[in-house]
């Protein structure tokens, strides 16, 4: 079985965060915390490894981490945050979250590390309904194809699934890990919620 320790996390806040108003979303506040401090605190205790892809207001998020950008140009989404963060972890094992899910379970990485196979090349967390493609999991060797996928224009994530080793983590018993704030609507009730 993989171990947590030999891991590395990164949390995609590279996005535009157009539903947001184009605010970055990461350091929007959630009871008076950047959204990207309560992802730290979820994560901290689980991993020792933390870095953060964002392409703008990197000296706000260096507070928080190492900060890395996009090696492509015109924002390929999560996508382009993934291939980055593939490039610049230490580790084989590479894991992504969203910069906007402030429930992320406290056995997150360990459910992860536990499906684990020698032939394993990419882990998606699956709700039960649906696959969450940015809780996932990556071996550093998929980057050539993932690479290749960017660089002919696919941003199609199941294509490159399909040309991978894949498997699902199943988290049927706790689907809030997943809940994401993508309005400032959103903010407001979950905040609401929380207090």
């Amino acid at each position: 079985m993989l171990h947590p320790t030999q891991t590395s996390w990164v949390i995609l806040a590279g996005g535009q965060a157009s539903r947001m108003g184009g605010k970055d979303k990461g350091l929007i506040e959630l009871n008076n915390k950047p959204l990207i401090q309560h992802v730290i605190e979820r994560l901290s205790p689980q991993t020792p490894s933390i870095l953060i892809n964002a392409n703008r207001n990197q000296s706000q998020y260096q507070c928080f981490g190492p900060v890395f950008s996009d090696h492509f140009a015109d924002y390929p989404g999560p996508m382009g945050g993934i291939h980055a963060g593939l490039v610049h972890a230490d580790t084989d094992w590479v894991g992504f979250v969203p910069c906007d899910s402030p429930q992320i379970n406290h056995d997150l990485v360990a459910r992860f590390c536990a499906q684990v196979t020698p032939e394993s090349d990419i882990l998606v967390a699956h709700d039960g309904d649906h696959q969450q493609p940015v809780f996932t999991l990556y071996h550093k060797r998929v980057l050539p194809k993932l690479t290749a996928f960017l660089e002919r224009g696919d941003r199609k994530i199941i294509l490159l699934y399909k040309e991978c080793n894949t498997s699902y983590v199943d988290f049927s018993d706790s689907p809030n890990c997943f809940v994401n704030l993508n309005t400032p609507q959103e903010l407001a009730q979950f905040g609401t919620l929380e207090s």
